[in-house]
């Protein structure tokens, strides 16, 4: 089994909203660990963006979000959730994402119905395979346990696409199956939402995207419309983009940083939250002429 999709599944029956701090990187990571969030999600979006600079079109490959969830899993003990996109194939391709992901450290994954390459679920133009095709993913992960467990979350596109009584369909389905979670894109208003929740049982995913085609709902609005697990997916990505935009802005037009100091982390609380300190102790330790490395030697 994995524990940190038992510890994930635990958290759930705790009938309280429990909102995942989007991450995309190692340093996000650690800010969102110090941050305190008990879960933490990490999206194709933000790694499209942040590591090929291109947008959610389907750009993103398996091997490098295998990789950024290897490089991201090892930071915190928090559990964490990595997009899977579709699946990057069909049922088999699936079954390796799973494997991919399970040997990185990831607590589960989502994984969508969408025709490669995807979009962004807030974006136009989108396509969904059919809904037997998605199930065969679903039904791929599922067999891989126990031994490479995953918690699943089923996400459906299909409110944009087909309609909402088509994306609640999938979403019952996907529950009867066994996913952990139903997770169904971009609903457009309340109504949408208790529609959702007063058709499909268990637990259900909020996706909170700014500017995106969802009310904007707080946690315990959420909760009481029947969803617990909330999903902040682009804030971290938004405010870094603005911060640092603005301060490539200022340090072009004005040839310095000292007027924007007071808006940056000073150096050595940035080498805290980096853990600096931990690798000089280590280096003291494990360097030359440190008393392990001269045991080791005799």
């Amino acid at each position: 089994m994995n524990p940190k999709a038992d510890h994930i599944r635990q958290l759930a029956t705790a009938n309280r909203p429990l909102v995942m701090g989007g991450v995309y990187d190692g340093l996000t990571t650690r800010l969102a660990d110090r941050a305190g969030f008990e879960i933490l999600f990490a999206g194709g979006f933000s790694v499209a963006a942040t590591l090929l600079g291109e947008p959610d079109f389907g750009f993103l490959t398996q091997t490098e979000m295998a990789a950024t969830a290897q490089r991201i899993c090892r930071l915190t003990d928090k559990p964490i959730l990595i997009d899977a996109d579709t699946g990057y194939g069909n049922p088999l391709s699936t079954l390796r994402t799973v494997e991919l992901w399970h040997r990185a450290g990831a607590a589960g994954l989502f994984l969508e119905d969408q025709v490669w390459p995807k979009r962004c679920g807030h974006m136009r133009g989108k396509q969904v395979v059919e809904r037997d095709e998605w199930l065969a993913k679903l039904r791929a992960v599922l067999s891989a346990r126990p031994d490479r467990d995953l918690f699943l979350v089923a996400r459906t596109d299909a409110r944009s696409v087909l309609g909402l009584d088509e994306a609640i369909a999938r979403g019952q389905a996907a529950r009867d199956l066994g996913a952990d979670a139903v997770f169904v894109e971009a609903p457009e208003s309340v109504a949408e939402f208790e529609a959702i929740a007063k058709a499909i049982p268990g637990l259900k995913v909020a996706n909170m995207v700014e500017g995106g085609r969802t009310p904007l709902l707080g946690p315990d609005e959420l909760h009481q419309l029947g969803f617990d697990l909330i999903v902040h997916p682009l804030t971290a990505l938004l405010a870094a983009t603005k911060a640092i935009a603005g301060a490539y802005q200022t340090l072009r037009t004005r040839g310095t940083s000292r007027s924007a100091v007071d808006a940056l982390v000073s150096f050595d609380e940035f080498n805290e939250i980096i853990d600096l300190d931990r690798y000089y102790q280590l280096d003291r330790e494990l360097g030359p002429g440190s008393t392990q490395t001269r045991d080791k030697s005799g």
